[in-house]
């Protein structure tokens, strides 16, 4: 999020998290102030994310210290150790995002020894693995996944209002819990976010949680 607007849009959709990027070379980059004078339009409950990629582990701390509350998304080449240093020992909630190849090569990259790797992490996000960092609005392809991975997931890469439904069913019984992150797919430009596309989005997530349920005959989550 860059905008106020699109901060307040996702709120009164329903959206549980609101990720900031903190990347210098993303085209939706905000600075640690920027991030904070957002996320104090946050109501309770709602968690603000900070997005950083190869950053020391003193920065993510200094910029935590401004947003306390926040989770924390590594997104680079951080190793398991470094994670844990930039996060007070493991003591800050942190999620860690795995570069899924697309395509057929999907299938090499053993998500159940990454999550071992990372298993100090809150959630492993999955993105699609693209030049640079960050899917770039591709997705892979989610039926490579392990049928079974004990952790819990987060699904990211390409997803929009349309596929969303689709990504849901296909990936949720594969992992302890699962939660969908979504940028590109509700956006008019980069970092600028399309009202109608998060309302879209966040309906269409809601319909799979009830078809899911359904399926499984499990409660449906509360929102």
């Amino acid at each position: 999020m860059t905008r106020e607007c699109d901060v307040d849009a996702a709120v009164a959709a329903g959206a549980d998290a609101v990720g900031f990027v903190l990347y210098e070379k993303s085209p939706r980059h905000v600075s640690i102030a920027r991030a904070a004078e957002l996320a104090r339009r946050l109501p309770p409950f709602v968690t603000p994310v900070l997005l950083f990629v190869n950053e020391a582990p003193s920065a993510v701390n200094a910029a935590c210290a401004l947003l306390p509350q926040a989770i924390v998304q590594f997104h680079g080449d951080e190793s398991a150790q470094a994670c844990r240093d930039a996060t007070l020992g493991g003591a800050r909630a942190y999620l860690r995002a795995a570069r899924i190849p697309v395509g057929d090569a999907g299938a090499q990259f053993d998500l159940v020894k990454y999550a071992l790797t990372y298993s100090g992490s809150q959630a492993i996000l999955l993105d699609a693995h693209v030049d640079g960092y960050g899917g770039g609005g591709r997705t892979f392809n989610w039926s490579l996944l392990p049928p079974n991975v004990n952790c819990h997931l987060v699904l990211s890469g390409g997803l929009t209002p349309a596929n969303v439904i689709d990504g849901i069913l296909q990936v949720r019984p594969r992992c302890r819990t699962l939660a969908v992150d979504v940028s590109s797919g509700v956006e008019v430009s980069k970092g600028i976010k399309d009202a109608t596309k998060i309302h879209q989005f966040v309906a269409a997530v809601r319909a799979a949680d009830a078809q899911f349920a359904r399926d499984h005959h499990d409660p449906i989550p509360a929102a």
